[in-house]
Order: structure tokens, then sequence, then C-alpha cells
């Protein structure tokens, strides 16, 4: 086994918070991880790590070491990305968690292409809207459609996300259509998020801000879902683009109270910044910037 090898087994033990959960990530046997982790303090002369059942934690040595890991890891990472070919084959594991919406729709093709090119290339991905966390379950990297600018991750943006206020001609036949942020607190709201809280926020053409307490006739988990519902003539929601493209394209859905609009969003890359990014993923998170773009398809229905 090489030193690098060595470097990126200690470095997942380390990040994963054991040898067993590391054994798992790696797709390893425990004992493979935890004899090489052995050799790499024997060749040292040093402990890395103090051994519980449970858990390890990092001596004072281990946090040197694995510091200088990671740096080595991460520029060597960066050169490979600097001279590689951009047609050079990638092999490897690539480790995913993406929201399921967006990664259904949106990703879908965008893997298959991405693989057509680099056929040798594993793909392993965790299609869920929750919050992961990347270090514990060892994924290399997600996509998340948030404001990242607080964020302890490290985040390059893919492509901005747009958000709109939709409703069903046949509900809006029926029930009118609003035309200022007041108007919502008489309609029927389907929500997006539990956690979100009943309030709407919107921006006027001059820059002002709106907060809408309305009462939600509908509250679900799942964006695709609501947007079948607001078809179907239940309500109006408040949607990203992404979601209600073809329904607006189609008509079954159309954009209502242009005037105000939500704060957008982008759809990140993410990592942790303690991790260096591979090849792998350097390569798919640039194929991503250029497939998606600053007008992606999506927001090309009218």
């Amino acid at each position: 086994m090489s030193q690098f090898d060595e470097m990126r087994n200690f470095i997942r033990v380390v990040e994963a918070g054991s040898i067993s959960k590391a054994a798992d990530q790696l797709g390893l046997a425990k004992s493979g991880v935890s004899r090489r982790l052995a050799d790499l303090e024997s060749r040292l002369g040093v402990r890395l790590l103090n051994r519980t059942t449970r858990r390890s934690s990092l001596t004072d040595a281990g946090q040197t070491y694995y510091q200088g890991a990671v740096k080595l890891l991460m520029d060597v990472s960066e050169l490979d990305a600097a001279t590689a070919d951009s047609d050079a084959l990638l092999k490897g594991t690539l480790r995913l968690a993406v929201p399921l919406s967006f990664g259904l729709c949106h990703l879908s093709p965008a893997i298959d292409e991405f693989l057509r090119a680099h056929p040798d290339l594993t793909i392993n991905i965790d299609f869920s809207d929750r919050q992961t966390d990347l270090v514990e379950q060892g994924v290399d990297l997600a996509i998340r459609i948030a404001d990242m600018r607080d964020s302890t991750l490290q985040a390059r943006r893919i492509c901005p996300v747009r958000l709109l206020l939709c409703a069903s001609p046949a509900y809006l036949a029926q029930f009118g259509e609003p035309a200022v942020p007041d108007d919502l607190k008489k309609h029927r709201i389907l929500q997006y998020d539990p956690g979100g809280g009943p309030v709407l926020r919107l921006r006027d053409q001059e820059g002002g801000e709106h907060s809408v307490h309305t009462r939600p006739s509908m509250v679900a988990n799942n964006g695709d879902f609501l947007r079948d519902m607001a078809m179907a003539g239940h309500g109006i929601i408040l949607t990203p683009s992404f979601i209600a493209w073809q329904a607006l394209s189609s008509g079954d859905l159309v954009s209502i109270m242009p005037d105000y609009y939500p704060a957008g969003l982008s759809a990140y890359a993410v990592y942790p910044r303690t991790r260096y990014l591979s090849l792998r993923a350097r390569m798919f998170i640039d194929f991503l910037v250029e497939r998606f773009g600053e007008n992606p398809y999506w927001d090309q229905f009218s």
C-alpha cells in the first residue's frame, strides 16, 4: 500500500469517527482498515488514535498528521485537476447526496451523460431532502438547494434556482387571483416542509419585504407531490421553477403575482472544508456547472 493510500485510510477513520464506520464507507473489512492503521502507526513510530470499542479520538501527533495529510492530499488533487486531460477516464467511486426532486428530474440525465464519458466510474447516490452529515456518512459531495452564505461547508455554486408562486387555471377561476401579498391570507396554500413555518416572505419591485402569515391547507415534504396537488386545483404553491417548469410550459400551472417574488436560491455542490476533493468529484462539479449554467433549461419554459 502506498503512503497516499495509508493517508486516505487514516483520514476516513478520523472523519467517520470509528474504524467500523470507516470500513463500511470504504467497503472493506474492519480488520483490513485496522491493519492499515496499525501499519501506518508502526511506520511512523507513534500512536495516532486513542481507540475505544465505539469511537476513536486523535492524539496530539494524530491531529498534526491528520491536518498535514488532508492538506497534502488536497494539494495533490488540485495538481491532478490542473494537469489532467479533461477527456481522461475516471475510476473509483463517487459518493453523492442529492435532493430527491432535483436529483431524479435533472441530475439523472446529467449523471447518465457523465457515466457515458467515464464508464469505469461507480456512482453511489443517496436521494433525500434531509441534510446529510457528509463526514459521518462518508459522502464525497452533496447537491443542496440553499443559501450557503453562512455554511461551514465548502461550496461551489452550480446554477441559480428561481422560486415562483403558482396555481392552476381552474383554481384561479374558482377563487380569484391574488394581486398583493395580503390577498394570500384568503387562499389555500400548499406548503413545503413543515419545519419552515407558515410564513411566506416576498419582495416587491422596489426592494420592500413582505411577510405573510398563512394557514396552509396542505403540508408535505415533497415538491413533486405539491406541484401535482396544485395542478389538480387544491391551492397555491411556492415552488422552484425546476419542479414546475413543465407544468408552466403546458399551461397546467400559471405563475402569479409577478410584481412580488421570493428571494432566489442556488444549487450548490458542497463538501467538508477539511476534506480533499478527488479529481472525479472536481470533474463532476465542473460538468454540472457547464451543463446547467446561469440560465438553466428549466427556466426557458416561456
